[in-house]
């Protein structure tokens, strides 16, 4: 499976502003820029949607294995905070709040471990990195 994005800037950091699209037009042309990331701006930024991914990939992995224990899940709700720091990503946070019928908490406990130990998004800074490139 492969999946993709493409974003779009035009002009300088501070003065340009770009537009997000997906592949599945979810974003399509949804606006970011320097003040959206940096400041308080309208639009998105990737460290928004670095912590979307994050706590959706980790939330559906968490359901994975509680069903695949036995467990009945009522819900699950993962929030997800991102922390940049001169220009780096340093942590990403997950705050779990789950109703799950019968579950102890050190079963819940070992479920959310696992994954947050594997989830897709969660491996991501141990994906190889490639680039293609055009000047146009």
């Amino acid at each position: 499976m492969k999946r993709n994005a493409t974003a779009v800037w035009n002009g300088s950091l501070k003065e340009g502003a770009g537009k997000l699209t997906t592949q599945s037009k979810t974003l399509e042309n949804t606006q970011y820029s320097f003040k959206s990331r940096f400041e308080e701006g309208v639009g998105t930024n990737p460290e928004e949607l670095i912590a979307a991914a994050h706590s959706g990939c980790f939330t559906m992995q968490l359901s994975a294995y509680i069903t695949e224990a036995g467990f009945e899940i009522e819900n699950i709700e993962t929030k997800c905070d991102i922390d940049l720091v001169d220009g780096t990503i340093v942590s990403s946070h997950l705050t779990v709040s789950a109703k799950v019928e019968g579950i102890s908490e050190d079963a819940f406990q070992q479920e959310v471990t696992k994954a947050e130990k594997n989830c897709p998004v969660s491996k991501v800074l141990n994906a190889a990195i490639s680039t293609t490139a055009t000047l146009v």
